[in-house]
């Protein structure tokens, strides 16, 4: 009998349900997040130091570029809270069926979205 499993995996290929996307996502927002700290660190403590060094981060702060990231961040902290969230209730035991499961993670996809669209609206 021949041994019928993949050589390799192509994770290109590979078709995750939407909760698996949503688990996927809050892992990278998360690292994402924690790789942005001492970012926003560093910019906190220039704002701090005279009111020059306030006016340069003001400056900066209104570069396109600049505010694409912070909206990147801004969806990498929403869908980190809201799947956390999604992750706290399955651990309590609520919503572990599959239709749930699916329904909790259109939600967390939605309110994430939603929230990064109404304050990058505001932050643009």
């Amino acid at each position: 009998m021949a041994n019928r499993r993949p050589r390799y995996l192509n994770l290109l290929r590979i078709k995750l349900p939407l909760p698996g996307v949503v688990s996927f996502l809050h892992r990278v927002s998360g690292a994402l997040l924690f790789v942005a700290i001492p970012l926003f660190l560093a910019i906190f403590q220039l704002t701090l130091g005279s009111p020059a060094d306030f006016e340069m981060v003001k400056q900066g702060l209104e570069s396109p570029l600049v505010k694409l990231v912070l909206i990147v961040l801004l969806w990498g902290y929403s869908h980190h809270f809201f799947a956390g969230l999604r992750f706290l209730a399955m651990d309590m035991g609520f919503g572990m069926e599959l239709g749930k499961t699916r329904r909790n993670s259109w939600l967390v996809v939605a309110f994430s979205l939603t929230l990064t669209a109404m304050i990058g609206g505001w932050l643009w």
